[in-house]
């Protein structure tokens, strides 16, 4: 680990910080080699059952990869094979939450949508600047944003470079939250208390389910929807879900 990765469990929760806020949390090689150590602990764990991702500071969450690293890959094919923190992020089985608490710039924009949920201070910003400096991003940027904000919108963005504030982020449907900067992280362990009370394989099994809904055509959507249903019903949680609610008291669910 790198003291500007912070990784903190409380509980079913754990809590991946940037703390690199001296430099708007942007990301090295050493920091995302880090962030893929500290996703393949929360994927390891049977007692993790949320993972909120945030960043150091009131300015930003994340300005993207730091910029004075990228010269030091000696080609273009190493800078291809790098560790990459956003498909670190999308290689968590555990859903994950993002709190956006200031610039969303680039890379931090790419890791921003690799989560599955995304609320926002009413400070934030998001902006996929790339093409200023004469690239584009490649941590799934385009797609996430015709995803999330459709074609056009995703066009503007990627295309000026420009920011765009939290407010718009919401009407676009980028972001779910907005919230006082002060009550962001609150917010987020609102959430992930909740989700990580709820049945750790169906959380799971639905977060794979909406990465297919994205990628299939829908008839093969529904089929893979309706196999993940039955893989659920067979596990002994679901039984106790059924169970819980006959005896009218809370389920205990045990990821089994």
């Amino acid at each position: 680990m790198t003291d500007d990765i912070l990784f903190e469990i409380d509980g079913a929760i754990a809590t991946i910080t940037l703390n690199r806020p001296q430099k708007l949390n942007a990301v090295t090689p050493d920091m995302a080699k880090a962030i893929v150590a500290a996703v393949q602990t929360c994927n390891d764990s049977d007692s993790i059952r949320c993972v909120i991702l945030t960043g150091a500071g009131e300015r930003a969450f994340c300005a993207g990869s730091d910029i004075a690293e990228l010269d030091t890959y000696r080609t273009p094919w190493e800078f291809r094979n790098r560790p990459d923190y956003c498909d670190a992020f999308r290689a968590l089985l555990k859903p994950t939450i993002c709190a956006v608490n200031g610039y969303a710039l680039g890379g931090g924009l790419e890791t921003a949508m690799s989560c599955d949920i995304r609320i926002a201070a009413e400070t934030a910003q998001f902006a996929a600047p790339e093409i200023k400096l004469g690239w584009i991003g490649g941590g799934g940027m385009a797609a996430h944003l015709c995803h999330s904000i459709g074609a056009s919108n995703a066009a503007l963005m990627l295309m000026t470079g420009d920011a765009i504030p939290a407010r718009k982020a919401l009407d676009w449907g980028l972001i779910s939250e907005i919230v006082a900067p002060e009550a962001l992280l609150t917010r987020a362990r609102e959430l992930a208390t909740i989700i990580a009370s709820r049945a750790p394989i169906a959380a799971e099994t639905a977060k794979l389910n909406l990465q297919a809904a994205l990628s299939m055509p829908l008839e093969k959507a529904i089929a893979y929807e309706r196999d993940l249903q039955t893989i659920c019903f067979a596990t002994a949680d679901a039984a106790e879900g059924r169970a819980a609610f006959k005896e009218k008291r809370p389920p205990v669910f045990q990821r089994r």
